[in-house]
């Protein structure tokens, strides 16, 4: 399974949330962009993960690489990408939910829930 993404990349938030803890052992790192920018060859496994969301997986190894929920966009795991990526961390979002067994560094931006400033559309 390949895929690639035309355009911009939104900069990468990192998601503590409970969900993203459970399927990844610790928290996810994603990137973001518009659905019409991302072709994908070969098969994903799509797993519904809520009313609203599903999370896609590589068939073969099972790695976490796609979350697709409301909105035009498909967040994409940054481990997926091929480097250089260009892409930064820009925070933190569900810190109420993170585990107990890290720390989010002093100074790095923090959302107790989602932030739709760090989530939405950041490109030009």
């Amino acid at each position: 399974m390949k895929f690639r993404v035309i355009g911009r990349l939104r900069p990468v938030v990192a998601c503590h949330c409970e969900q993203c803890k459970r399927t990844s052992g610790n928290y996810v790192a994603a990137t973001s962009a518009p659905q019409h920018a991302v072709s994908i060859w070969g098969e994903v496994h799509w797993y519904q993960s809520s009313d609203v969301a599903r999370r896609g997986f590589c068939p073969t190894c099972g790695a976490n690489l796609f979350w697709d929920g409301p909105g035009q966009c498909l967040s994409i795991m940054a481990g997926a990408l091929d480097k250089p990526t260009g892409l930064a961390l820009i925070g933190h979002i569900f810190c109420r939910e993170k585990g107990d067994w890290y720390d989010i560094p002093d100074g790095e931006r923090r959302a107790a829930e989602n932030d739709l400033a760090m989530t939405a559309k950041v490109w030009d």
